[in-house]
């Protein structure tokens, strides 16, 4: 098994980090909502790039140009499938 791979299929991973004194502890990432699914791809323009908590969060897109954040897409004037939003 190659790392970030699981029988051919490419993962994803993910390390949390956390924030605060041992007892008050919270994640700094609150929210991942995964938007395309193998069964149902979203796909957008470069107009139409949506922006997550008003630019707090952050949209992953898989473009042409290889994956990358909302913003860069919308620099590199490209759009692509929407993966996740990330806030």
């Amino acid at each position: 098994m190659v790392d970030g791979e699981r029988e051919g299929q490419k993962v994803l991973r993910l390390k949390i980090k956390y924030v605060g004194e041992r007892r008050q502890r919270r994640a700094v990432l609150s929210g991942l909502e995964r938007i395309s699914s193998p069964g149902r791809r979203i796909y957008t323009k470069k107009t139409d790039i949506p922006w997550v908590l008003s630019g707090i969060g952050v949209a992953i897109l898989s473009t042409p140009k290889g994956v990358m954040t909302g913003a860069r897409a919308r620099q590199l004037g490209v759009g692509g499938e929407i993966i996740c939003k990330v806030w």
